[in-house]
């Protein structure tokens, strides 16, 4: 967010809010809030600001996220007293891991609820909700009572250094800087998750096994953790530790009974040895001896599985960790044909804490490799085609896609009863570090407590692990649910680009460039649709099969099975699911309408060629046919004047008075020969008529040979110009052509010049036609009309040095419109991300190359 301020003043400290005004303390007041809420508040003060009535002044809102940053910088600068924690959270189309602080979160929404804030709800344009705050009035009375220490506290991190310049938030597609009016800038560490080293052993429910041997356990390897370092930058403050831990984390990909057995192929299920290591890489040089892989790979050792039905399987993680860091990381993965994946693990160590007094803290950080680490997994197993179908829906970003998590603890401390632990206070915010904001808490026995939260839910008590079946289904549908979300979701944004391809079609007759891009994003966009009628089928297929676990007999399990509301939860999902048939039937429908647009706009661009082809024959013939006439005339009268010439010189020779006729010794060769002589005079008339017609020939020839050593560039270029600049520039030539052609959406200008400026193109005169659009401000084509053989022999241009120069004149004048000729604003949301990966891409290696430098 760029927030709109003025320089305050830096004798009263004013903000250009208007949140600081009248008198300022210089001593602590009591403003009935903490000394965190007090800091808080004032920031928002800062950056945003209430329209004075009656004026033409707008509000300032700060959106969440941007909140999230400050307050994050705030806790990095010493200032704010709260502790983060890895969450992943959307921005702007994509998700990304964010260190979040919970208490900061809680501060705020008490803040609304002392009415100190004004909240405002709305829709980003990927269709995600977005939360922005307000001071409101009583929050700028309050905001006078707090003492200047603590405001000069608040801005050491919101200001840049050294100046009065608020910093802004401000997103790249990967990274959050902070940013001032005068071009600072740094980047911000929110997004640098911390990592922790831990043990963990494969673990898999029970209700998800079929036979085969158990699972193995690294508890013996548990001290290396112990010994091992963390990159933890914040003190953590500890209110809830977990005894024996297991994390399930679960998620949604579309499967069916092929896509299985395909699995169980690639896995080597049905091999003599199975498993072995698996990497995601495509082989594309098959034939050839060797291959080169990187070490991080995945080793996978089977369990049991169904051929058509369901596989469970140990992963061992061999990534990369930080310095110093150990992280032994083996999953349980269990997949079935429902399209539910299951990865599990049970928590031997982490850091110093070994089997028991589990931070949560500790857990989140814990989590963040277990879903980065689990999609890795799992996209080294599937088919190309279910990675595909998971990039459209999650755009790009499938390897950030948002999961659930399931956390069950034997004990959990202190043990509470759950309308404690929802104390919008330091328990809850602790809970929502591993399962998000908290949403609900039940008591299911004495001894047992469920919470839910909006990325999982916490299952805590000494007889957790009895209600697996329940907690599994539940599971199931949970994940539906979020991919449904997520395909809801992507489902708006490919309407927004069907949208936007509207309106290039509508603009289709202005844009020369246009057609191409049509055909392309309408190609894109029908497979995007088929690829999502094919998930909208599995997802439905999903629903009818999975089965529903029966009530259990005990009080525990029947509440909990009240609580989870699997039967509710399963027929709302197939509500949804089938509610989606109708919006992709309304895609195909609109994308029906778009071909047919677009089909209207290839014909009339048809229609225009062909237009223009005709008029260009009619022309052409009527050219040729004069030329013929043209030909025979001079040719006639070439030979007419020759002989003309001929004659005339003969008379110049014998005419009276002066020539040599009258000299003594020709009038003897004239009587005695010329007279006497039949004819004589005759032929020799005619032999100076062929010798004055060869010299005239020979002239023509050579002239006519210099003019056929043409050089024709035409160059098509379909730019954007600015027209005024190029009207200069055609001023400053001897134009000799000009034809306009008018209609109702373009101006087709055609004017023809002659460079006279023979020493920039080697010693001759080019001819030079510029076809442009006057009112939609394009350059179609540049034609240059370049005589070789008239140039200097030395200096004589070839193709490509007209192409140059040319193109070296238009640029020196600036006539190029880049800006409007990027349409990157209208790219699909798929290339956009495409667009972010490959810079991602290219700053990895300029940043791999900088260090081999060092």
């Amino acid at each position: 967010m760029k927030p709109e301020h003025e320089e305050p003043d830096d004798e009263d400290d004013n903000i250009s809010s208007g949140s600081e005004t009248g008198t300022e303390s210089d001593e602590d007041e009591d403003t009935g809030l903490t000394e965190n809420q007090n800091r808080l508040l004032y920031m928002i003060s800062l950056y945003t600001r209430k329209a004075t009535p009656g004026t033409d002044e707008t509000d300032q809102w700060l959106r969440k996220p941007a909140l999230i940053v400050l307050i994050y910088e705030g806790i990095v600068a010493g200032v704010l007293d709260f502790d983060y924690a890895p969450s992943s959270q959307s921005v702007g189309n994509r998700r990304v891991w964010l260190n979040v602080s919970q208490e900061g979160k809680s501060d705020v929404e008490f803040l609304r609820e002392e009415e100190l804030l004004n909240g405002l709800q709305m829709s980003s344009k990927s269709f995600q909700p977005i939360t922005c705050y307000q001071i409101s009035e009583k929050g700028k009375e309050l905001v006078k009572r707090i003492s200047r220490k603590e405001k000069e506290a608040v801005h050491e991190f919101v200001y840049a250094k050294g100046t009065r310049e608020l910093l802004s938030a401000v997103w790249d597609g990967k990274h959050y800087y902070l940013m001032s009016a005068s071009g600072y800038r740094r980047k911000s560490t929110i997004t640098d998750t911390e990592d922790v080293s831990y043990v963990s052993s494969a673990y898999i429910p029970q209700c998800l096994r079929y036979g085969g041997r158990p699972t193995l356990s690294n508890a013996h390897r548990a001290h290396e953790s112990a010994v091992s370092a963390d990159n933890i930058r914040d003190e953590l403050d500890e209110v809830i530790t977990l005894n024996s831990v297991s994390i399930i984390v679960a998620e949604y990909i579309p499967f069916g009974a092929n896509q299985i057995v395909q699995l169980n192929n690639n896995v080597g299920s049905t091999e003599r040895v199975q498993g072995g290591f698996i990497s995601p890489a495509i082989d594309d040089k098959s034939a050839e001896t060797q291959i080169t892989m990187s070490p991080e790979l995945t080793s996978v050792d089977i369990l049991d599985y169904t051929l058509t039905n369901h596989i469970n399987f140990e992963a061992e993680i061999n990534f990369a960790a930080g310095t110093g860091v150990v992280q032994v990381e083996t999953f349980g993965v269990s997949v079935n044909a429902e399209g539910t994946c299951f990865y599990g693990l049970q928590v031997e160590a982490v850091m110093d804490r070994i089997k028991d007094n589990i931070s949560l803290d500790h857990l989140s950080r814990l989590l963040v490799d277990v879903q980065q680490d689990s999609s890795s997994i799992v996209d080294s197993i599937i088919s190309q085609y279910q990675r595909e179908l998971i990039q459209l829906v999650f755009l790009g970003d499938s390897a950030n896609r948002n999961k659930v998590n399931l956390i069950i603890a034997n004990e959990i401390t202190p043990h509470l009863t759950a309308e404690e632990y929802m104390d919008k206070g330091e328990y809850e915010n602790e809970l929502k570090q591993v399962i998000g904001d908290t949403k609900a808490a039940y008591d299911i026995s004495e001894h047992d407590t469920l919470i839910f939260g909006s990325h999982g839910l916490l299952v805590a008590g000494p007889n957790s692990r009895h209600h697996e079946p329940l907690l599994c289904a539940y599971l199931q549908f949970i994940t539906i649910d979020i991919f449904l979300q997520n395909f809801f979701a992507r489902l708006w944004i490919l309407n927004d680009d069907m949208i936007t391809t509207n309106k290039i079609i509508n603009e289709g007759t202005k844009d020369p460039r246009a057609l191409n891009r049509i055909r392309y994003r309408i190609c894109r966009l029908a497979k995007d649709v088929i690829q999502l009628e094919e998930m909208l089928g599995y997802l439905l297929e999903a629903l009818e099969i999975i089965e529903i676990p029966p009530e259990p007999p005990e009080q525990a399990g029947r509440s909990l099975y009240e609580r989870l509301e699997i039967g509710g939860m399963r027929n709302q999902l197939v509500r949804r699911a089938t509610d989606l048939k109708k919006n992709i039937a309304g895609s195909h429908r609109f994308l029906d309408v778009l071909r047919e647009m677009s089909a209207m706009v290839s014909e009339a661009k048809m229609f225009q060629l062909n237009e223009s082809v005709d008029l260009n024959t009619k022309k052409m013939c009527s050219l040729q046919s004069s030329n013929e006439r043209a030909a025979h005339s001079l040719q006639i009268l070439q030979m007419i004047f020759a002989g003309i010439l001929a004659f005339n010189f003969l008379d110049r020779l014998t005419g009276p008075g002066w020539t040599i006729i009258q000299s003594g010794w020709f009038v003897s060769f004239w009587d005695d020969v010329v007279l006497t002589t039949p004819l004589l005079w005759f032929f020799f008339s005619m032999l100076c008529w062929v010798a004055v017609s060869g010299v005239v020939y020979a002239v023509y020839r050579s002239n006519n040979f210099v003019s056929q050593g043409l050089t024709t560039v035409r160059l098509k270029l379909h730019r954007k110009i600015f027209v005024e600049k190029l009207v200069n520039f055609v001023k400053t030539k001897a134009q000799s052509y000009d034809d306009r052609n008018y209609d109702s959406v373009n101006d087709i200008v055609k004017i023809t010049y002659i460079d006279q400026l023979k020493q920039d193109w080697g010693g001759t005169r080019p001819t030079v036609v510029l076809e442009y659009d006057e009112r939609n401000a394009f350059l179609y084509t540049v034609t240059v009309t370049y005589n070789r053989r008239d140039a200097n022999k030395k200096f004589a241009f070839t193709a490509q040095d007209i192409r140059e120069q040319i193109m070296q004149e238009l640029n020196d004048m600036d006539i190029w419109d880049v800006d409007g000729e990027d349409n990157q604003a209208d790219d699909l949301a798929a290339d956009k991300r495409a667009k972010l990966d490959e810079i991602e891409s290219d700053d990895e290696e300029g940043g791999e190359i900088d260090e081999d430098d060092k």
